[in-house]
């Protein structure tokens, strides 16, 4: 307990993206509208959803404009392997639906991994 009280009592943000070609896409969309520039920095200009077409619908709200006004291109980079690793039980096994394998492997009570990434991999998956 004292070593993870020292190792995380002053825990940070951290960045959960990563620019590969393989993993959990981010679930973000850049908007852009007739007449109005900016750049991917503005963070205004951006929304989250499931799919494309909730963020249509949540950006041509957010913008109060028609929908066939928003052009989106979604987020290229996906999820770092540590927050991929902690949604896995979810995407594997049908959250946010209570399935037949939810309730038998989750929650689970063994995860084999190495030791020299148990603070940094397996305390951050535990802490989402």
């Amino acid at each position: 307990s004292s070593g993870i009280n020292a190792e995380y009592g002053d825990c940070r943000d951290w960045c959960i993206s990563r620019q590969l070609w393989w993993g959990h896409q981010i679930p973000a969309y850049k908007v852009s509208l007739p007449g109005k520039e900016s750049d991917d920095l503005d963070n205004e200009m951006w929304v989250s959803a499931h799919n494309e077409a909730e963020a249509r619908t949540k950006a041509a709200k957010k913008f109060n404009v028609p929908e066939k006004d928003v052009t989106l291109k979604r987020d290229e980079d996906v999820l770092d392997t540590w927050f991929s690793s902690g949604i896995f039980p979810f995407s594997t096994m049908g959250w946010p639906d209570k399935s037949p394998d939810m309730t038998l492997f989750y929650p689970n009570n063994i995860l084999e991994t190495g030791h020299d990434i148990l603070f940094f991999w397996v305390a951050r998956m535990v802490m989402m």
